[in-house]
Protein backbone atom coordinates (compact mmCIF):
# COMPACT_ATOMS: atom_id res chain seq x y z
CA UNK A 1 0.00 0.00 0.00
CA UNK A 2 2.64 2.67 -0.47
CA UNK A 3 3.43 5.23 1.86
CA UNK A 4 0.33 4.43 3.84
CA UNK A 5 -0.05 2.55 6.80
CA UNK A 6 -3.05 0.62 8.51
CA UNK A 7 -3.96 0.82 12.10
CA UNK A 8 -6.25 -0.50 13.93
CA UNK A 9 -8.03 0.71 17.09
CA UNK A 10 -11.24 -0.64 19.47
CA UNK A 11 -12.94 0.33 22.32
CA UNK A 12 -11.94 3.40 23.78
CA UNK A 13 -8.87 3.92 22.16
CA UNK A 14 -10.32 4.51 19.10
CA UNK A 15 -12.55 7.29 20.31
CA UNK A 16 -9.50 9.76 19.84
CA UNK A 17 -10.22 9.47 16.41
CA UNK A 18 -13.76 10.85 16.24
CA UNK A 19 -12.86 13.83 14.89
CA UNK A 20 -11.04 12.37 12.20
CA UNK A 21 -13.51 10.19 10.83
CA UNK A 22 -15.82 12.69 11.17
CA UNK A 23 -13.92 15.07 9.01
CA UNK A 24 -13.24 12.23 6.50
CA UNK A 25 -17.36 11.58 6.19
CA UNK A 26 -17.91 15.35 5.43
CA UNK A 27 -15.54 14.92 2.73
CA UNK A 28 -16.01 11.85 1.16
CA UNK A 29 -19.67 11.54 1.81
CA UNK A 30 -20.28 14.96 -0.33
CA UNK A 31 -19.88 13.24 -3.92
CA UNK A 32 -22.13 10.99 -5.15
CA UNK A 33 -24.04 8.79 -4.32
CA UNK A 34 -24.61 10.14 -0.48
CA UNK A 35 -24.17 14.14 -1.71
CA UNK A 36 -24.17 15.10 2.29
CA UNK A 37 -23.95 18.06 3.21
CA UNK A 38 -21.56 17.86 6.10
CA UNK A 39 -23.12 18.63 9.39
CA UNK A 40 -20.69 18.75 12.85
CA UNK A 41 -23.57 18.05 15.05
CA UNK A 42 -25.24 15.32 12.72
CA UNK A 43 -21.82 13.53 12.98
CA UNK A 44 -21.70 13.88 16.42
CA UNK A 45 -25.15 12.36 16.90
CA UNK A 46 -24.21 9.42 14.47
CA UNK A 47 -20.80 8.76 15.99
CA UNK A 48 -22.22 8.80 19.66
CA UNK A 49 -23.10 4.47 19.66
CA UNK A 50 -19.09 4.38 18.62
CA UNK A 51 -17.96 6.44 21.64
CA UNK A 52 -20.18 4.12 23.45
CA UNK A 53 -19.57 0.76 22.43
CA UNK A 54 -16.77 -0.51 24.14
CA UNK A 55 -16.83 -3.70 21.14
CA UNK A 56 -16.58 -0.60 18.47
CA UNK A 57 -13.11 -0.51 15.73
CA UNK A 58 -11.67 1.62 13.80
CA UNK A 59 -9.39 0.45 10.87
CA UNK A 60 -7.58 3.64 10.06
CA UNK A 61 -5.30 4.55 7.03
CA UNK A 62 -2.73 6.93 7.65
CA UNK A 63 -0.27 8.74 5.47
CA UNK A 64 2.49 9.63 8.23
CA UNK A 65 0.09 11.70 10.24
CA UNK A 66 -2.21 12.67 8.61
CA UNK A 67 -5.76 10.21 8.70
CA UNK A 68 -6.53 9.89 4.55
CA UNK A 69 -9.20 6.60 5.50
CA UNK A 70 -11.07 5.12 7.96
CA UNK A 71 -13.69 2.82 8.70
CA UNK A 72 -15.23 1.62 11.37
CA UNK A 73 -17.68 -1.17 12.94
CA UNK A 74 -19.72 -1.82 16.05
CA UNK A 75 -22.10 -4.68 17.32
CA UNK A 76 -25.60 -3.87 15.89
CA UNK A 77 -27.21 -4.53 19.33
CA UNK A 78 -24.76 -1.11 20.30
CA UNK A 79 -26.11 0.94 17.33
CA UNK A 80 -28.97 3.45 17.49
CA UNK A 81 -32.41 1.57 17.25
CA UNK A 82 -32.66 2.84 13.89
CA UNK A 83 -29.96 0.51 12.59
CA UNK A 84 -32.16 -2.45 14.18
CA UNK A 85 -35.92 -1.83 12.69
CA UNK A 86 -35.77 -3.60 9.70
CA UNK A 87 -33.84 -6.50 11.24
CA UNK A 88 -36.46 -6.81 13.91
CA UNK A 89 -39.20 -6.75 11.65
CA UNK A 90 -37.66 -9.37 9.26
CA UNK A 91 -37.56 -11.24 12.55
CA UNK A 92 -33.91 -11.76 12.83
CA UNK A 93 -31.62 -11.41 15.72
CA UNK A 94 -30.01 -8.35 16.29
CA UNK A 95 -27.24 -9.83 18.13
CA UNK A 96 -25.95 -12.07 15.46
CA UNK A 97 -24.72 -9.02 13.33
CA UNK A 98 -21.70 -6.87 12.82
CA UNK A 99 -22.04 -3.67 11.44
CA UNK A 100 -20.11 -2.13 9.42
CA UNK A 101 -20.54 1.95 9.94
CA UNK A 102 -18.79 3.21 6.62
CA UNK A 103 -15.92 2.92 4.47
CA UNK A 104 -14.27 6.78 3.78
CA UNK A 105 -10.84 7.07 1.88
CA UNK A 106 -9.70 10.07 0.37
CA UNK A 107 -9.85 9.93 -3.90
CA UNK A 108 -6.16 9.80 -3.79
CA UNK A 109 -5.40 6.83 -1.91
CA UNK A 110 -7.99 4.16 -3.74
CA UNK A 111 -6.75 1.63 -5.73
CA UNK A 112 -3.91 0.70 -3.63
CA UNK A 113 -6.08 -2.54 -1.63
CA UNK A 114 -6.99 -0.07 1.32
CA UNK A 115 -10.46 -1.16 1.02
CA UNK A 116 -9.95 -4.35 1.28
CA UNK A 117 -7.88 -3.85 4.53
CA UNK A 118 -10.68 -2.01 5.71
CA UNK A 119 -13.07 -4.93 5.82
CA UNK A 120 -10.24 -7.70 6.64
CA UNK A 121 -9.85 -5.45 9.64
CA UNK A 122 -13.57 -4.95 10.49
CA UNK A 123 -14.04 -9.11 10.18
CA UNK A 124 -11.32 -9.89 11.90
CA UNK A 125 -12.31 -7.84 15.02
CA UNK A 126 -16.15 -9.02 15.04
CA UNK A 127 -14.12 -12.70 14.61
CA UNK A 128 -11.81 -11.85 18.00
CA UNK A 129 -15.22 -10.97 19.68
CA UNK A 130 -17.22 -13.94 19.01
CA UNK A 131 -20.80 -14.36 18.98
CA UNK A 132 -21.19 -13.03 15.48
CA UNK A 133 -22.56 -15.26 12.69
CA UNK A 134 -22.65 -11.77 10.04
CA UNK A 135 -21.26 -8.78 9.61
CA UNK A 136 -23.23 -6.57 7.44
CA UNK A 137 -23.62 -2.75 5.87
CA UNK A 138 -25.93 -0.23 4.20
CA UNK A 139 -25.92 1.40 1.09
CA UNK A 140 -28.00 4.40 0.15
CA UNK A 141 -30.59 3.77 -2.64
CA UNK A 142 -30.28 6.06 -5.90
CA UNK A 143 -32.44 5.73 -8.95
CA UNK A 144 -29.57 4.98 -11.84
CA UNK A 145 -31.25 7.41 -14.01
CA UNK A 146 -30.73 9.95 -11.34
CA UNK A 147 -29.15 13.20 -13.62
CA UNK A 148 -26.84 14.06 -10.53
CA UNK A 149 -24.83 10.38 -11.00
CA UNK A 150 -21.68 11.79 -12.81
CA UNK A 151 -21.14 10.32 -15.91
CA UNK A 152 -19.19 6.85 -15.75
CA UNK A 153 -19.53 6.42 -12.05
CA UNK A 154 -18.62 2.85 -10.81
CA UNK A 155 -20.64 1.58 -7.99
CA UNK A 156 -18.62 -0.51 -5.03
CA UNK A 157 -21.54 -3.40 -5.80
CA UNK A 158 -18.57 -5.32 -7.47
CA UNK A 159 -16.46 -5.19 -4.95
CA UNK A 160 -18.69 -6.12 -2.75
CA UNK A 161 -20.33 -9.33 -4.06
CA UNK A 162 -16.02 -10.27 -4.42
CA UNK A 163 -16.24 -9.88 -0.91
CA UNK A 164 -19.17 -12.12 -0.76
CA UNK A 165 -21.34 -9.59 0.42
CA UNK A 166 -24.88 -9.97 -0.78
CA UNK A 167 -27.37 -7.25 -1.03
CA UNK A 168 -30.64 -7.97 0.99
CA UNK A 169 -33.92 -6.68 -0.55
CA UNK A 170 -36.33 -5.24 1.79
CA UNK A 171 -33.88 -5.56 4.50
CA UNK A 172 -33.93 -1.33 4.40
CA UNK A 173 -33.30 1.82 7.18
CA UNK A 174 -34.51 5.13 6.13
CA UNK A 175 -32.34 8.01 7.47
CA UNK A 176 -32.40 11.54 7.19
CA UNK A 177 -29.28 14.00 6.49
CA UNK A 178 -28.79 17.45 4.86
CA UNK A 179 -28.22 16.74 0.89
CA UNK A 180 -26.57 19.38 -1.11
CA UNK A 181 -28.91 22.09 -2.91
CA UNK A 182 -31.79 19.91 -1.52
CA UNK A 183 -31.52 20.29 2.56
CA UNK A 184 -32.85 17.52 4.94
CA UNK A 185 -33.97 14.59 3.15
CA UNK A 186 -35.13 11.25 3.95
CA UNK A 187 -33.30 8.48 2.51
CA UNK A 188 -33.42 4.64 1.91
CA UNK A 189 -30.42 2.24 2.65
CA UNK A 190 -30.36 -1.61 1.77
CA UNK A 191 -28.05 -3.61 4.39
CA UNK A 192 -25.67 -6.46 2.76
CA UNK A 193 -25.09 -9.43 4.04
CA UNK A 194 -21.93 -12.11 4.44
CA UNK A 195 -22.08 -15.25 6.28
CA UNK A 196 -19.09 -14.45 9.17
CA UNK A 197 -17.10 -17.71 9.15
CA UNK A 198 -14.70 -19.23 12.73
CA UNK A 199 -11.63 -18.08 12.77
Amino acid sequence: MQDTRIEIAGGADAMRHLEDVAALRMTVFRDWPYLYDGDPDYERDYLAAYAASPRSVFVLAFDGARVVGAATGIPLADDAPAFHASFIAQGREIGDVFYFGESVLLPAYRGRGIGHAFFDGREAHARALGGFAWTAFAAVDRDPGDPRRPKGHRGNASFWAGRGYVRQPGLTMRMAWRELGNGECDHALTFWMRPLEAA
